[in-house]
């Protein structure tokens, strides 16, 4: 379950797009943040994917991606040209195929490494769509098989594709514009597949998806909250603003990790059949000569701080490539010290680093904005990194101890369960 927005300029109040991504999987299903650099060699030779292999093009962009330690793709990532992707799981009427083939991560991978614009890329995606399907279990510890639809977005324009086993579906973003677990496009399609298309235009998204999968998902509840956000702070949408959206939890008074009734942007995972949180969150702003990626690297975006990453610039340190066992060596392991930490009485924890949070992202967004004009870059970004680490490591040493404990017993039995799974010693 995830929860991707992408923003036109024209809706932004720096003039830049923006893209933004929650990536919502198993809860010790850790991501890598890594930068692969571009790739020569000849055309046709054999790629290795996921599950299977394709011929390789000749050249590859440079990418930044977020991607499930397990899998070749990636959850949401950008390239060397400011072309950006998140992906969704759908769900539709007929059964997503479990015989392997290309998944949506390596969908999102693909369509960066071989694209300079966003139109490239959606076009990249049907090619390869088209001729390899998609297919194959997505899921960590529990299988999970479904199709994808995607945001795919650069400094000028943006894309909503949806596709349905080897069929899609695309219309342009006009202004801004959310997608979470759930087909959303209607009769105002840009362009349909062939076995989608029909003598008249009619409502794709409600012909495909499935009703009862939906309601697990909350997916059009999701998406319908996301597009609400946006258009509240359209056309004054900032990177700040962005972050904020993903770490929306609802307006019930009384929400806690805990005593969740519909599942949030800021994604949790509890008992049953919420097993999912967010992992890995990014922030994009995309304009030419000063696009930013802001990256948390961790789960939980309420409880981690977005750091910057600039192509070009000296990447900062991502640390060791975490995998589901404990390992404090691991960037993502070590923050789940203080977001496991703060799940025994969550709401106190929260708003005891919340303004020091927000503070220090508008400490970076300020620095970063300096470092361009002044050409200094590789110092500001390792700066906000360490900065970033201190205070993670100065929350969890200066953490409340619970008064209380907001978690009722199925939520501390299964965070309990998966703590065992992953070797968790605190």
């Amino acid at each position: 379950m995830c929860d991707t927005l992408a923003s036109l300029a024209s809706s932004t109040a720096r003039g830049a797009a923006l893209f933004a991504k929650n990536s919502d999987r198993e809860r010790n299903e850790a991501q890598v943040l890594e930068v692969c650099p571009t790739r020569e060699g000849a055309a046709g030779r054999p790629l290795r994917v996921t599950y299977i292999s394709i011929p390789d093009v000749e050249r590859t962009h440079a990418c930044l991606l977020s991607r499930p330690f397990w899998m070749w793709g990636a959850e949401m990532g950008a390239n060397e040209h400011g072309v950006v992707i998140g992906n969704e799981a759908l769900h539709a009427k007929t059964p997503a195929q479990r015989r392997r083939a290309l998944i949506g991560m390596d969908l999102v991978r693909l369509g960066l490494e071989r694209s300079a614009t966003a139109a490239e890329a959606r076009d990249v995606i049907i090619e390869l769509l088209e001729r390899h399907g998609q297919g194959g279990d997505c899921g960590h510890l529990g299988r999970f098989y479904y199709n994808n639809g995607f945001i795919i977005a650069d400094p000028a324009e943006a894309f909503v594709l949806e596709t349905a086993g080897r069929e899609w579906v695309w219309r342009r973003v006009a202004s801004h514009r959310a997608l979470s677990n759930a087909y959303s496009i209607g009769a105002d399609y840009d362009a349909v597949s062939p076995g989608l298309r029909r003598a008249a235009r009619y409502d794709v998204g409600a012909a495909l998806i499935d009703e009862a999968r939906d309601a697990v998902s909350f997916g059009r509840g999701r998406c319908a909250r996301g597009q609400a956000l946006l258009d509240r702070a359209a056309p004054h949408l900032t990177p700040a603003g962005m972050m904020a959206i993903l770490r929306d939890h609802g307006e019930a008074q009384d929400w806690t990790p805990a005593n969740t009734r519909a599942r949030t942007l800021c994604m949790h995972a509890s008992s049953g059949p919420r097993r999912s949180q967010s992992v890995a969150s990014m922030v994009s702003e995309l304009r030419p000569g000063r696009t930013v990626h802001w990256l948390t690297g961790t789960s939980a975006p309420c409880t981690s701080l977005f750091k910057p990453f600039v192509f070009g610039a000296a990447p900062p340190l991502f640390g060791a490539p975490p995998t589901d066992r404990a390992d404090q060596d691991s960037r993502w392991w070590r923050h789940e010290r203080l977001h496991r930490a703060m799940l025994a009485d969550f709401t106190p924890a929260l708003a005891a680093i919340a303004a020091e949070r927000d503070a220090l992202e508008a400490t970076f967004q300020a620095r970063m904005d300096r470092a361009f004009d002044a050409g200094d870059l590789d110092a500001a970004i390792a700066s906000c990194w360490a900065e970033a680490d201190a205070a993670e490591a100065r929350w969890r040493t200066n953490l409340p101890q619970p008064a209380r404990s907001e978690a009722i017993p199925a939520h501390r039995r299964s965070w309990a369960r998966l703590n065992h799974v992953a070797g968790w010693v605190d």
